[in-house]
């Protein structure tokens, strides 16, 4: 069996519904039999991952490994058959989709994050105006009217 050393894309990159892994020299190596094999992008060099299904879609692609004059030349779907690799593929494409978050959810973090600058701003007003504060409240009344923010002390 042949164990992954090292699996770092080169970039991702996703489109649609693919994620894009391209690799690059000394991003990827592999070991077999105690020997270092590191990936040298002579034929191919990306793995397509389906975002959704999480399955490799460019199976055929040639990787090759070389270790001095000794090459080892494999299918996509031969690699994931004989070595680890699936386990760092997966590690990738989890840190991949948590940091490509959709922009319907920034959208949404955006809303909810303005109702809670909203709501706290309405707390403030009621703790002014039970407290008797007149300071604060004038400046919360100037927040209101110019919309800018609260001045720094």
């Amino acid at each position: 069996m042949l164990l992954v050393q090292l699996m770092k894309p080169f970039y991702t990159k996703r489109e649609g519904n693919r994620i894009k892994l391209v690799f690059a020299y000394q991003y990827f190596s592999i070991r077999k039999d105690d020997e270092l094999f590191h990936f040298i992008p002579v034929e191919g060099k990306e793995i397509i991952v389906h975002a959704e299904t999480l399955q490799v879609e460019n199976l055929s692609e040639i990787f090759v490994f070389q270790k001095e004059n000794r090459f080892i030349r494999l299918p996509l779907y031969q690699l994931l058959l004989v070595s680890d690799i699936h386990m760092h593929l997966q590690v990738i494409i989890e840190k991949n989709v948590h940091m490509n978050l959709s922009s319907s959810s920034l959208e949404n973090a955006a809303e909810v994050i303005q109702e809670l600058e909203q709501k706290n701003y309405e707390r403030m007003i009621d703790y002014a105006l039970l407290n008797k504060d007149e300071n604060l409240f004038s400046k919360l009344q100037q927040y209101k009217e110019f919309n800018g923010g609260f001045p720094i002390e």
